[in-house]
């Protein structure tokens, strides 16, 4: 059956059961129709593929989760992604599928929380929420810049402009990531390793800016990185807390492993 042979009711269908499959990653669909800023009833009547969007709705939706308007025609899973970036053979033997399959038992999907030090402000601390996902073969991460950053900056404060995305690389000892904003405004370089505890969930490395040396801020803090998977009830007390910080504040394990009394080497 060609698109031109759908009808309505079954486009309605399609878009519900992938909106199903991109929303299984998140913990409530409250938070995900608050993010998208779609009312949360209207959200659910999508979902179950009784409404339709708008035209301007179905664009944010489509922004948000990176996909195409091809949600209405093919399940969300079959639909391919532009990976021209690394399949060019001049990186072949540097940046290959070997390098970019990152397995679970390395860096497991889900929801972490990290924290890390304030580059402006040496004196706070940073707590935030990201969300690791893969498809077709690679691993992505997703967040977004606290709003506080924002608001000291004069800029936007609306998630779009806040969010940042990223690619995770295996290295030989723990993971790689290039992270950044929209069109690539900021970027940063975070590098994670396991680190030994009791659940085996904790990641331990540093995040450096692509910034210019100043004498008034810093371009590399250790960063810490905590799996909390898709357990709903952590992912949301997280994100309660995500935000600036005083070091006292800082989640016991955070922060001994950030060692704030001990400059970055």
């Amino acid at each position: 059956m060609s698109y031109r042979d759908k009808s309505p009711a079954e486009l309605r269908n399609m878009l519900g059961a992938n909106l199903r499959h991109l929303a299984q990653n998140f913990p409530s669909i409250s938070a995900l129709s608050r993010q998208l800023g779609v009312n949360r009833t209207q959200f659910n009547r999508y979902l179950a593929g009784e409404s339709f969007p708008r035209p301007d709705v179905l664009a944010r939706i489509c922004t948000f989760f990176d996909v195409d308007a091809r949600i209405l025609l093919s399940p969300v899973a079959e639909i391919g992604t532009d990976d021209r970036n690394l399949s060019d053979p001049y990186l072949q033997d540097f940046l290959n599928d070997a390098a970019v399959n990152v397995p679970e038992t390395l860096f497991p999907s889900g929801f972490y929380r990290f924290s890390r030090r304030s580059f402006i402000d040496q004196n706070k601390f940073i707590v935030g929420l990201v969300h690791v996902v893969r498809k077709n073969g690679s691993t992505f991460i997703r967040g977004f810049e606290p709003r506080e950053a924002f608001t000291d900056q004069g800029l936007p404060q609306d998630s779009r402009t806040r969010e940042y995305r990223g690619l995770v690389i295996r290295q030989d000892d723990g993971i790689a990531a290039m992270v950044a904003r929209r069109g690539a405004v900021t970027c940063s370089f975070n590098h994670l390793a396991r680190e030994m505890s009791f659940e085996n969930n904790f990641w331990l490395g540093y995040v450096a800016r692509t910034v210019r040396e100043t004498i008034t801020t810093k371009r590399v803090e250790r960063l810490v990185y905590e799996h909390l998977g898709t357990n709903v009830s952590k992912v949301l007390a997280a994100a309660r807390t995500s935000g600036f910080c005083e070091l006292k504040d800082l989640q016991p394990y955070h922060k001994r492993l950030l060692r704030p009394a001990e400059p970055f080497r």
